[in-house]
C-alpha cells in the first residue's frame, strides 16, 4: 500500500508528501461518509487537490463515493492489516483526537500506573542536562504523536528518553487496543544512560511493550542499522543550541527519506536572538516548523528552564539533511559550554574566531548566525578547545 500511496503523491504533485494521503485514507476509515470538503479541511489541503486524491484512491479500489466518501472493503482490510488498526477502540481514539477533549479524564484509569513508573525512575544526571518531565507531560507527547498521525503502525525513535516517552507510547497503545495483539507499532530508544535503558527495558518486559533499547553515545554517528528506518522521532536534547542541532541531526539520519515526516522537539524557551538562531538551524537542516506549543512540557525541579519548555512539531522536506554526520567533538552539554573556549576556523577565508560563554560569541550557532567577522561565511571547523578556567580543577 505504501508504494501506490507514493505513486499517487507523485501523480497529483502533492508537495506535502505521502503522509497527507495516509491521513486522507484514515479519515475515510474512521469517519465513513465524510465529505470531500471536510477531508480537505482536516488534511489542510485545497478542495481541488482533495478531489484529485479521492479520485486516485477510488481508482486504486481503496475508496468509494457512497453518501460521502468511505473505504471499500479492500481499503478497510489494508488499513487494519497493513497499518495495524484492527482491534482499535475507535470511540476512545476519536475522543482523544478531538480538539476539545480532556485526555486526563479519558485516561484517568491508567494514569495512576503511569505515575508509579515515573516515581521509581532513576535520578536525573544534571551533568548531561537530564531533567525529569512529569508523567502527564510524557503522556501528552504520546497523544500529540497520535494526533499527528505518527503513532499507530509506525516505527518511532526516541533520541534520548529519560522522560519515558517510549513507555507512555506503549501504554497508550495498550489502552487503544484493549484486546491486545497490536504489533505494527515499534519504538526504539537510543540513550547514553544505561540506567534508563535498563529501567525502560524492564517495564517493556513487564507490560509486554514493543520497545527496543540501544546504548549509544550520540557524539558518535548513528549506527547503520538505524539509518533510514523510522517514521518520526522524539528528542528533548541538552540545553545548548549545538546539543539541539546534534540530536536533530542524529534523528534525521534515522528517518525514512520522505517529505512531511514529523519531528517532535522539546526545547527550552529562548529570547528572540536565540530563537532566531534555532530557526536558522531548522532551515539549515531543511526542516519546517509545523507547530509550536509554548509551555507544553513541565519538569520536576528544572529551575534552569523555569520548569517548562516548548514543543516544536517539525516536518521534513526534500531538502532535509543533518547538520552533523561524523563524530561530534565540540562542547555539548551546558557545563561543557560554560567551561571551554573553542577556536573555530572559517572554511572560506581560514580566519580564526574564539567562541565561549564568557566571550562576545558564546556558541557556535550564534557564530554561524552572525557569520565570519572577516568574510561573512557561516561554515567553520573546530580546531582547538581550551579550559576557560584552567585552575578550576586544582586543589
Amino acid at each position: 500500500m505504501i508504494k501506490f500511496i507514493e505513486q499517487i503523491s507523485i501523480r497529483v504533485k502533492l508537495q506535502e508528501g505521502p503522509v497527507v494521503i495516509e491521513q486522507f485514507l484514515l479519515e475515510c476509515y474512521l469517519n465513513p461518509g465524510i465529505a470531500t470538503k471536510e477531508l480537505a479541511r482536516r488534511t489542510l489541503i485545497p478542495i481541488p487537490l482533495a478531489t484529485a486524491i479521492k479520485k486516485e484512491l477510488i481508482r486504486e479500489g481503496m475508496l468509494m463515493q457512497d453518501r460521502g466518501v468511505r473505504c471499500t472493503l479492500s481499503g478497510e482490510n489494508a488499513i487494519e492489516e497493513q497499518w495495524g488498526y484492527r482491534g482499535l477502540n475507535k470511540e476512545l481514539y476519536l475522543k482523544l483526537m478531538a480538539n476539545d477533549s480532556d485526555w486526563t479524564l479519558l485516561l484517568q484509569d491508567m494514569m495512576s500506573g503511569v505515575q508509579n513508573y515515573f516515581l521509581q525512575r532513576p535520578q536525573a544526571d544534571v551533568q548531561i542536562d537530564q531533567s525529569k518531565c512529569t508523567a502527564e507531560t510524557s503522556m501528552k507527547r504520546a497523544i500529540l504523536c497520535l494526533k499527528q498521525h505518527a503513532l499507530i503502525g509506525k516505527r518511532i525513535l526516541c533520541v534520548g528518553d529519560d522522560d519515558l516517552v517510549s513507555v507512555s507510547i506503549g501504554l497508550l497503545l495498550k489502552r487503544l487496543f484493549p484486546a491486545g495483539g497490536h504489533t505494527k507499532t515499534s519504538v526504539t530508544v537510543v540513550d547514553i544512560d544505561k540506567r534508563f535503558l535498563d529501567y525502560i527495558g524492564g517495564i517493556a518486559v513487564q507490560e509486554q511493550l514493543s520497545i527496543e533499547c540501544l546504548q549509544h553515545d550520540l557524539r558518535q554517528p548513528v549506527p547503520d542499522q538505524l539509518c533510514g528506518q523510522y517514521d518520526c522521532f522524539f528528542t528533548d536534547p541538552p540545553y545548548t543550541l549545538q546539543g539541539m542541532s546534534l540530536f536533530l541531526s542524529r534523528g534525521i539520519l534515522a528517518l525514512k527519506r520522505s517529505k512531511g515526516q514529523p519531528v517532535f522537539l522539546s526545547f527550552a524557551h529562548q529570547p528572540p536572538e536565540s530563537m532566531l538562531a534555532m530557526q536558522r538551524e531548522f532551515i539549515r537542516m531543511g526542516l519546517t516548523v509545523g507547530a509550536n506549543y509554548p509551555r507544553f512540557n513541565t519538569y520536576e525541579g528544572a529551575e534552569m528552564i523555569a520548569n517548562h519548555s516548548q514543543m516544536f512539531v517539525l516536518r521534513t522536506t526534500d531538502k532535509t539533511a543533518p547538520e552533523y554526520m561524523d563524530v561530534f567533538a565540540d562542547a555539548l552539554y551546558t557545563g561543557e559550554v560554560k567551561r571551554t573556549i573553542r577556536t573555530y576556523q572559517c572554511k572560506t577565508c581560514h580566519s580564526e574566531v574564539l567562541v565561549g560563554a564568557q566571550l562576545n560569541i558564546p556558541t557556535i550557532e550564534q557564530l554561524k548566525n552572525r557569520g565570519c567577522p572577516s568574510c561573512g561565511s557561516d561554515t567553520f571547523d573546530l580546531i582547538r578547545k581550551t579550559n576557560a578556567n584552567p585552575d578550576s580543577n586544582k586543589n
